[in-house]
């Protein structure tokens, strides 16, 4: 227990830092993917300065899960950032902020003012953002990029829809825009493959796409941050056209379409052939059967192989052929076919919709047909049937071998290279361990299916005390319609009456097209005051044009909570009430009012001005409402409500209360006074009605069995004090003010001399990696343990992968992290711990 570490942690725990993802020169450091993609410019911006240039960076863009968390650790790393000349500015949404980092590639026609030989920019933002984003991708990469500059628009795809409204694959929207596109598949491929997209970026005058995913951007791993690690070849092939590729002015549009056409696309091929970016990882000369995979899908393979019991030397014998691609779109020729030479059959493993296999049908389209491999990757083929692909089929979709959707999982590939071995040929020993691994597998996956015990669904909820506990309420007789944001959630709660929802922006609009065809007269719609702020005014502004009978509830909560906390709108004063009220009052919203918990912070406006007003300290800001504005208390809602929705045209309501998460952060760090009320619930006195808890929509309020039946109480340790709880009529609510709760009596401890000894634990010989998972609560903990055992490891200089799962899982949702550590770094597995349990 008390036994003396050694020496060589004892020296790592002396000169390690939280800082060294940041700070390193050299070595090895421990971060997430999400920290890569901040310690990644500082690398460009060093690698330049070794090469005598003087660069700057410029980083834009809109947060989104996976990606959510991103600004934030831009925001922490400010500091180093500053040093390496890079500056972080968010966009308003993410056309905006791609506009931006448009802008700095045309620093280059100005050259008497630039005061850097070039800044290379990066782009970020979620799936949708990049469906936003695809006329100024598409303007942006015609124009090209400047030649020490170079931009890298980074996606954060979120492919089951975990913390979105919608999955989303990015490949094809990168493609149609003409965007080479990268698929890193680990913390260290981010930092690799993000230098090479720079560098592509740079050579062939395009933007380069990077495709990042949460189980490889919510990951974390001991990497390399030797900034020569890479080494960069330029393509010694490719002839340059008269005049080179970058950004110029005038440039016609026809011309900047042929250039892209007839020679930027090339570049980007002549760059990944150079540089060797799609590879053999297992290779022999009697290969006969290849896999093909790229990013998560790749780490996937990896793990179905090892399921199966085929490790590299297993491969050899089999003749399997393994190749990774690390830049999925255009796929390179002549790597592609070397792959392909000699197979008979080639499998394309990648996740969501073809875009890989599409490219190698056509690299092999014209090959004799006795030499061109089989082709599959989607569609497994029908048994005596070659006459057509699936598009001829009546109904391919009953035929998957990899389905498009969802995602993949090591089980279901595995299955898949299973049944393709199997109909290669190979030996009756070996088919018969992969039957009994593929044995294994579906009797895990049929023990997942099987009915169990109830054991409680975590299914995401309003934080306790969240103001939409309250704000989305509506009265009986009204419906409402949901947006993008926290109140989502409103969509699976019984008693909202809300239902269906649109993408970012659009929130209400579609009543515009529902409004002439139907009995109804009106509706609410909830839109977030982040939302707001990033496009959700044209909404109204188009409700309002069209004379819908409307009410907006803006939910002002001071706080965007769904990705972090980080303030509403990107000026230091963020985004307040009053702005938002005189932008409506612009617009010609017909009648407007705010409703908040806290109406003496408004004295002056108030129907009842409050004598402590004087207690707010953004009074002023929060008091230059529009004349004629009333502020009522969040009591009243329900009769603001019913008198809204007889109003014809389109009226808005400003509900104010901060973020209850929000809340709590602030107060844990000094910066908001903590209430000096306390609610409890005499249990003896509580009939269990659980009227509480319907008024509420509370989790603070739980439940207790008691030996006179099941009671409610307050659950202090997560209570907000929201005090909704107390509207409901019941006398075992007792409100103490002032007081503070008890802390328990320390017990006195013991003689720890006295206890037994204890013994050493015994550790798993991880030759292999040895996995772990934690699991539990979003919020508990689960995530910090995860990313103490990782960076223990990165200190003991062993090889270390943690995932996390993030999103709505702070919601109180399930959540979990993944943690693989073996001996040595080379040895580490694929992030999730998936493997069924070994066969002798």
């Amino acid at each position: 227990m008390n036994a003396p570490l050694p020496e060589s942690i004892r020296r790592a725990l002396e000169t390690v830092s939280l800082e060294d993802k940041y700070t390193l020169d050299s070595g090895r450091a421990f971060m997430s993917g999400v920290q890569a993609l901040v310690r990644l410019p500082m690398l460009q911006r060093q690698r330049d300065a070794h090469n005598g240039l003087n660069t700057a960076g410029f980083i834009s863009g809109y947060r989104g899960s996976p990606l959510g968390t991103y600004d934030q650790s831009l925001w922490a790393a400010k500091k180093h950032l500053a040093e390496n000349n890079i500056v972080f500015q968010p966009g308003v949404n993410e056309e905006l902020g791609a506009t931006a980092v448009w802008g700095t590639q045309q620093l280059d026609l100005y050259p008497d003012s630039k005061k850097f030989d070039g800044v290379f920019g990066i782009w970020y933002g979620k799936g949708p953002g990049v469906d936003r984003c695809s006329d100024v991708f598409k303007h942006a990469n015609m124009a090209g990029t400047s030649r020490h500059g170079g931009v890298i628009a980074i996606a954060g795809d979120d492919h089951i829809s975990k913390s979105s409204t919608a999955a989303h694959q990015s490949d094809h929207i990168f493609k149609a825009c003409g965007l080479p596109v990268f698929f890193p598949s680990s913390v260290q491929d981010i930092l690799d493959m993000g230098l090479h997209a720079f560098a592509m970026s740079r050579f062939s005058g395009l933007w380069s796409g990077v495709k990042t995913i949460q189980e490889v951007v919510e990951s974390s791993s001991s990497v390399s941050v030797d900034p020569d690690r890479v080494k960069i070849i330029m393509p010694e092939d490719f002839p340059m056209p008269p005049g080179g590729l970058h950004i110029r002015w005038p440039d016609p549009p026809l011309e900047q379409e042929a250039r892209l056409m007839d020679h930027k696309w090339y570049a980007a091929l002549a760059y990944v052939r150079a540089n060797k970016l799609n590879y053999n990882v297992i290779e022999g000369p009697n290969d006969r059967f290849g896999i093909i995979a790229s990013g998560k899908a790749f780490n996937d393979t990896r793990q179905a192989l090892a399921d199966l019991g085929i490790d590299d030397e297993t491969c050899h014998q089999l003749g399997i052929r393994l190749h990774k691609v690390n830049v999925v779109w255009p796929l390179e020729a002549t790597i592609t076919r070397d792959f392909a030479q000699g197979l008979q059959e080639i499998l394309v493993v990648e996740e969501k919709r073809q875009v890989i296999e599409y490219q190698v049908k056509e690299e092999l389209y014209n090959w004799r047909a006795d030499v061109r491999p089989n082709v599959l990757g989607k569609f497994d083929e029908i048994e005596g049937d070659n006459s057509g692909g699936e598009w001829s089929m009546p109904n391919p979709s009953q035929n998957w071998l990899l389905r498009p959707k969802a995602d993949l999982t090591p089980a279901i590939i595995a299955k898949a290279i299973a049944k393709r071995l199997k109909k290669l040929g190979v030996s009756s020993d070996i088919a018969r361990r992969m039957d009994e691994r593929i044995a294994v597998i579906e009797a895990r996956e049929l023990a997942l299916t099987e009915p169990k015990q109830q054991t409680g669904d975590r299914v995401p909820w309003f934080c306790s005390g969240c103001p939409h506990n309250t704000s989305t309420r509506v009265p009986d007789g009204s419906r409402a319609v949901a947006g993008i944001g926290c109140h989502y959630m409103t969509t699976w709660m019984p008693d909202r009456n809300t239902s269906t929802f649109t993408q970012m922006g659009g929130e209400g609009v579609t009543w515009v097209g529902q409004a002439p065809f139907t009995k109804e007269n009106h509706v609410f719609a909830n839109l977030g005051d982040g939302t707001y702020f990033h496009s959700g005014l044209m909404a109204i502004r188009q409700s309002i044009a069209s004379s819908a009978n409307i009410t907006y509830k803006i939910l002002y909560n001071d706080a965007v909570a769904m990705t972090g906390g980080q303030q509403v709108g990107e000026r230091p004063e963020g985004h307040s009430v009053a702005q938002i009220a005189h932008s409506l009052r612009a617009e010609g919203i017909v009648k407007l009012v705010v409703v908040t918990d806290e109406p003496e912070k408004y004295h002056g406006r108030t129907q009842q001005a409050e004598p402590n007003a004087a207690r707010a300290k953004h009074a002023e800001l929060i008091n230059d409402l529009p004349s004629g504005i009333e502020v009522f208390h969040r009591d009243e809602l329900d009769r603001i409500q019913r008198e809204f929705r007889e109003i014809k045209g389109a009226t808005a309501i400003i509900y104010d209360q901060t973020c209850a998460t929000e809340k709590r952060r602030r107060r844990k760090r000094g910066k908001l006074a903590t209430p000096a009320k306390t609610v409890i619930i005499n249990e003896l006195v509580c009939e269990g009605c659980g009227d509480c808890s319907t008024k509420s929509n509370c989790l603070s309020v739980e439940p207790v069995e008691t030996e006179f039946g099941r009671k409610r109480r307050i659950n202090q340790n997560s209570c907000n004090k929201d005090y909704s709880c107390v509207n409901g009529f019941c006398p075992s609510f007792v409100t103490i003010e002032g007081g503070e709760l008890k802390k328990a009596k320390k017990e006195k401890k013991g003689d720890l001399t006295q206890l037994l000894p204890i013994p050493e634990p015994v550790l798993p010989v991880a030759e292999s990696a040895w996995g772990i998972v934690v699991a539990g609560v979003g919020g508990t903990g689960v995530i910090t343990i995860g990313s103490l055992l990782g960076m223990a490891a990165h200190l003991e200089g062993k090889g270390v992968i943690t995932q996390d799962a993030a999103g709505l899982a702070q919601k109180g949702g399930s959540t979990w992290s993944h943690i693989q550590i073996a001996n040595r770094p080379k040895t580490s597995s694929p992030p999730r711990w998936t493997r069924p349990r070994p066969i002798s």
